[in-house]
């Protein structure tokens, strides 16, 4: 199993990014999905959440209206577009599965500053 998380940079307050988790080792329709993130000094913070199937979405409530989970099937690849973003969505990103919860990706760095 292997996740590797890309798209993070340094945006202005305001801006957007989309995040990207390619998914090796197994099919991610058939689990739910999540992204965590992790500010500096802070613990790990679950952001967004897909479920198997038909997908169903939920959002920490500090990012609801800004972020959407989405996930590509066919690259077997899990998605989070971030818009609006604000300095305190500055943070390592990560995405995560549940039933392989012993393993995580290096993250992806997002710094939102002017």
């Amino acid at each position: 199993v292997q996740f590797v998380e890309s798209g993070g940079g340094l945006v202005e307050p305001g801006g957007s990014l989309r995040l990207s988790c390619a998914v090796s080792g197994f099919t991610i329709s058939k689990y739910v999905m999540k992204w965590y993130r992790q500010a500096p000094g802070k613990e790990r913070e679950l952001v967004a959440t897909i479920g198997s199937g038909f997908g169903s979405r939920l959002y920490v409530d500090s990012v609801k209206g800004r972020f959407t989970i989405s996930r590509d099937n066919a690259k077997n690849t899990v998605y989070l577009q971030m818009n609006s973003l604000k300095p305190e969505d500055t943070a390592v990103y990560y995405c995560y599965a549940p039933a392989f919860s012993q393993y995580w990706g290096q993250g992806t760095q997002v710094t939102v500053s002017s």
